[in-house]
């Protein structure tokens, strides 16, 4: 949805040809390995999304505030090095303007089972 010049993204989940490309709970399920390229593979998704409502990429200003949630086992506490995933590749694409605050949360299940959903707030110019 954008709001003036915030673009605001929720429930984006791993997808790829429109499944889940990851499932379960970090530290049951899944290693922070996986769940770090689902994070990535999340913002792939993510930047897909803001592509197609802003028209091209070359219009975000910049990436203002990512939020993680990831789905976890009893006692995993690595939920930041999974969103990791997210916002390295985030720096990756757009340099210091995809450098934002960020949040990382475990949750105790997540929709579809999946590992990780994430939410955005972009700036567009």
């Amino acid at each position: 949805m954008l709001s003036g010049n915030l673009l605001f993204l929720s429930g984006i989940l791993p997808l790829r040809g429109g499944k889940l490309a990851y499932e379960g709970k970090l530290g049951a399920d899944v290693a922070v390995e996986e769940g770090y390229e689902a994070a990535k593979l999340t913002a792939i998704v993510a930047l897909a999304s803001i592509k197609k409502q802003l028209g091209s990429l070359n219009q975000v200003a910049r990436v203002v505030r990512v939020c993680g949630h990831v789905a976890s086992a009893p006692g995993f506490t690595q939920q930041p090095q999974v969103v990791n995933g997210a916002s390295d590749f985030l720096v990756d694409v757009f340099g210091d303007i995809g450098r934002h605050a960020r949040l990382a949360l475990g949750a105790a299940e997540l929709p579809l089972n999946s590992p990780i959903e994430l939410e955005l707030i972009v700036q567009a110019k």
